[in-house]
């Protein structure tokens, strides 16, 4: 199945990249140019990567409340 189909880049290509050693977004991207076009397949790479579903980190003592938190859905992180 394609993630992006801006440069014809698989689920498989990119799982490969990744056992490679490239472990964000962003070092996919510098390995086969996903992610680079358009954009609408990094939450797609990030949730390949294990990194989709994971919480915004606040500052160190910030006490902000997260939509998660206030019963919502958690936001996800932006391409790393």
């Amino acid at each position: 199945m394609y993630v992006c189909s801006c440069f014809g880049i698989t689920e498989e290509e990119v799982r490969a990249r990744a056992a490679a050693g490239a472990g964000t977004p962003r070092s996919i991207a510098s390995a086969c140019k996903a992610g680079t076009d358009c954009g609408s397949c990094v939450r797609r790479i990030q949730a390949l990567l294990g990194r989709g579903a994971a919480p915004r980190r606040h500052a160190a003592g910030c006490s902000a409340v997260t939509p998660a938190a206030a019963g919502g859905a958690a936001p996800l992180d932006e391409a790393a």
